[in-house]
């Protein structure tokens, strides 16, 4: 049997960097650290995860299998009152392997890609407050995490119809076009006001 291969140091390194940035791309950890649902120390729960993996693949005397760090995984998560049935836990584990098997053969373009992509990405809120339309027309085209779902509900705030409702009673045609105020809104004139200008 082939003796078990280990990280050399600056693989090791980059191997952390790359497990902290797939822990700080899986939403359901950072939700459960972010709203302390293991408590006041959520935080240093979640940090303790990634020194967890880091010891068990640099001091594990075993092969290394993915069935114990999908366990491991599973524990943190539980130590944070939270239960993931999504598949999440499966894919961050797969997705750590993946890099520990890259990272053994000093290929580091898997993390390398999690870097650009983290600083690409800024905060994604939910609800965004817009200022005004002009700097909210650069902000649409805003790309999304694929890891943390698509969620199209803050569009609905952000998007300002380009055109204005305009009130008009259901049984009676609108005879001719309502102003225009300054701030853009059109104003509905009442019924007499109208007959007395035509």
């Amino acid at each position: 049997m082939e003796p078990e291969r280990k990280l050399s140091a600056e693989a090791g390194a980059v191997f952390q960097e790359g497990v902290g940035l797939v822990l700080s791309r899986w939403s359901a950890l950072q939700l459960a650290v972010e709203n302390e649902w293991g408590g006041r120390d959520s935080r240093l729960k979640g940090e303790q995860l990634v020194s967890d993996i880091i010891s068990w693949v640099n001091h594990s005397t075993e092969p290394l299998y993915i069935d114990d760090l999908e366990e491991m995984l599973n524990e943190a998560m539980l130590s944070l009152n939270t239960m993931t049935e999504d598949g999440s836990i499966e894919e961050v584990a797969e997705k750590i392997m993946i890099m520990y098997e890259e990272c053994l053969d000093c290929n580091f373009k898997s993390i390398e890609n999690l870097r650009e992509a983290n600083s690409r990405r800024g905060p994604t809120p939910h609800v965004r407050q817009v200022v005004n339309d002009e700097e909210d027309s650069d902000e649409d085209d805003d790309e999304t995490d694929p890891s943390m779902g698509k969620d199209d509900s803050s569009n609905m705030i952000v998007d300002t119809p380009k055109s204005h409702a305009v009130a008009v009673p259901v049984n009676e045609p609108m005879t001719k076009p309502p102003a225009k105020a300054e701030d853009g809104w059109e104003v509905v004139r009442p019924r007499k006001s109208r007959s007395k200008r035509n």
